[in-house]
């Protein structure tokens, strides 16, 4: 390259000659695509040297353990290891130091020279063939370096090998296409100690990488846990440690709450944690906590996904797309890999089959953990179910792998009276939840497991109610023939839950079944309480459904029943896959089949022993008039207790004929 300028620095005091050399053929269209293409943020620069650095230091650490004398006869080596970022505002430089292995002549030609060939690469392969493997080392790309000249007018390396007698040399450029490597004389030379020190020269529009506040900021965010100490104008910033790459049974409770406020920013303590490894069939550190808050819960909108992903300490992304679900968007903590085979840029995961493996394995672990909570400490997991539950749902509609694992989380409110406290099983290290017995949560709800071990032998079914609380379903018409036969009725009091039956469809090969569905079988009718009142004759009750049918336009069938027992008349609903809640959510969306006909479907069953039931069979006869209005309300009655009402106004104006009426026959 004939115009490959010579570049020289007021700093620099040379001996000999300077050598320029091109950089590799085609370079500049290389480091044009590194410049504007490659990565998506400037600040990355300071994060790829900052590796740089790191590895550099423990290729250091690695040849004085493999050889005490290898390594211990340089200049400077004295030198404690660690990596020294400094900034001048006024210059507007920043330089990044470390005092690691350093580089030879040779080596910035080969390593720096060349794009795409990375020592680190190399020395790992060398590693390999000797039956050595070190996964600090992050550097497998060989361009990290080249992303400084993004935001740089021009780059100086001042570095010294560790080797003995290695000379001190000052590499230049302003990387338009050529580099400049001079030997440092005698007096240049003595400051130079083992080590590499990258001093970045800003362009003007870039100035804002020489303030203190804007470099410390990108360091935190993707340096913070590099594994020697990081040092900003003399502050030590990695003053936490990377607790997932630890043993758990080596971290107190009060360093994971510490790290927990330190790596996701948090106000509050966890209320739970997950710390694991797993070297198959991906290598695996993660530690996920479960926050004590659901800030979606409080109104603060959609909740952002907080696990970050890290592959060997270095952040590659703080949101990663796709390695949680959706569903698990409340966790936070961290997930590093090893094995993520990263694209060029360090910025992005390449095998999309990769990370659905990743997901697979931190699903089932965080579903294994949960339940394995609720056994623990069934009074940490009720404070998780109150805050989170509605993310179990969530899943249990939208994810389909996971959802019979995800199915013995779900709890609800139920209609049996015994005790619910659970014998809590030993203790696992997993969790910091207490392995003793728990009291009773304040709000006591059972899981389906529970329901299924209560479940009567020959009974079939799980059964649920919807209702807005508890006191609506038990004073409602659906619960008296369940409660007067003895069996467990479900108590949904969310929109969402029956969505999660409609999905779930069953749980131990029993399904979950709308207590208020016509033709049920549930067995033989109780015999009737003291003073009950004899049922209407069957002639009369035929002939009264008969005439009830004008009165009742949007039900398709009116019949007598055995299921109530203090109701006159109940709405059942014929479509197990259509509730009532379904049916709002179709007119809500404009469905037209659900619009036209709300109550299709929908059976009126009387309580033929009621008194309400034998006074209008008599009234038909004796007052046909009133007796119309009274079988309209009770038709109406029974649809607005089944939410299948959709317009009460004419009832409302029924129920004045009714007290005017009523008065009428009191003044007489």
């Amino acid at each position: 390259m004939s115009d490959t300028p010579n570049f020289t620095s007021e700093n620099s005091a040379g001996t000999g000659t300077a050598e320029t050399r091109p950089f590799q053929a085609e370079v500049r269209q290389v480091l044009d695509i590194v410049v504007h293409s490659l990565y998506k943020d400037r600040e990355i620069f300071i994060r790829e040297l900052v590796s740089n650095a790191s590895d550099a230091l423990e290729k250091l650490r690695h040849l004085q353990l493999a050889d005490k004398d290898a390594a211990g006869t340089a200049a400077g080596d004295a030198a404690p290891l660690e990596i020294r970022v400094t900034t001048g505002e006024k210059a507007g430089t920043l330089t990044i130091a470390d005092t690691g292995v350093g580089l030879t002549r040779a080596e910035l030609v080969e390593n720096i020279g060349t794009i795409a060939h990375s020592g680190t690469k190399a020395f790992l392969a060398a590693l390999r063939e000797n039956g050595g493997s070190n996964d600090n080392l992050i550097g497998q790309f060989g361009v990290g370096f080249f992303s400084v000249f993004m935001v740089a007018e021009r780059v100086e390396i001042r570095t010294r090998s560790w080797r003995p007698d290695a000379e001190a040399l000052l590499w230049t450029s302003d990387g338009s296409g050529a580099y400049t490597i001079t030997p440092l004389d005698a007096a240049a030379a003595g400051s130079v100690g083992r080590g590499a020190a990258i001093t970045i020269f800003l362009k003007p529009e870039q100035k804002e990488f020489a303030g203190k506040e804007r470099v410390k900021n990108v360091l935190l965010r993707y340096s913070k846990y590099v594994p020697v100490p990081l040092l900003l104008d003399g502050e030590k910033l990695n003053t936490v440690a990377p607790l997932w790459l630890k043993n758990k049974s080596e971290v107190t409770a009060d360093e994971y709450k510490e790290f927990y406020k330190f790596q996701c920013h948090a106000w509050d303590e966890p209320l739970d944690w997950l710390h694991f490894a797993a070297d198959a069939p991906l290598a695996i550190n993660a530690l996920l906590f479960f926050p004590s808050s659901n800030f979606e819960k409080l109104g603060f909108g959609r909740t952002e996904a907080g696990v970050s992903l890290h592959c060997r300490k270095v952040l590659i992304d703080d949101a990663p797309r796709g390695l949680l679900p959706e569903w698990l968007r409340f966790l936070r903590g961290v997930v590093d890999s090893a094995d993520l085979p990263l694209n060029i840029s360090r910025e992005t995961m390449q095998d999309s089959a990769l990370v659905q493996k990743l997901n697979h394995i931190l699903t089932k672990r965080v579903i294994k953990h949960l339940d394995e909570l609720s056994r623990r400490s069934p009074e940490t997991y009720a404070k998780f179910w109150q805050e989170f539950g509605h993310f179990i749902k969530e899943g249990i509609v939208t994810d389909a792998t996971n959802r019979e694992a995800l199915a013995p989380l779900l709890r609800w409110d139920s209609s049996w009276k015994g005790d619910t406290k659970t014998e809590s099983p030993a203790s696992s290290s997993e969790s910091p939840a207490a392995s003793a017995e728990s009291p009773e949560s304040p709000k006591q709800t059972v899981s389906l497991s529970d329901y299924v071990s209560r479940m009567k032998p020959d009974q079939k079914d799980i059964y649920y109610l919807v209702g807005p609380d508890r006191d609506t379903i038990e004073h409602g018409p659906y619960l008296e023939a369940f409660r007067a036969r003895g069996l467990e009725v479900l108590f949904f009091y969310e929109a969402a839950d029956d969505f999660v039956a409609n999905h779930l469809r069953e749980f131990n090969e029993k399904k979950l079944t709308a207590a208020d569905t016509a033709d049920l079988d549930l067995g033989d009718a109780p015999a009737p309480a003291a003073g009950a009142g004899e049922p209407l004759p069957e002639k009369r009750l035929r002939s009264l459904c008969e005439w009830l049918k004008p009165e009742a336009k949007n039900v398709e069938t009116i019949a007598a029943g055995t299921r109530l027992v203090d109701s006159p008349a109940v709405a059942l609903n014929s479509d197990k896959y259509l509730s009532p809640t379904m049916r709002r959510y179709m007119q809500a969306i404009g469905r037209a089949d659900a619009a036209d006909a709300p109550a299709a479907g929908v059976k009126l069953e009387i309580n033929p022993r009621h008194p309400l039931i034998h006074k209008l069979d008599t009234l038909r006869d004796t007052d046909p008039a009133f007796a119309k209005l009274l079988a309209a309300q009770v038709v109406d009655n029974a649809l607005l207790a089944a939410g299948l009402l959709d317009n009460p106004r004419q009832m409302t104006a029924r129920i004045y004929e009714i007290l005017e009426a009523a008065a009428d026959r009191k003044a007489q």
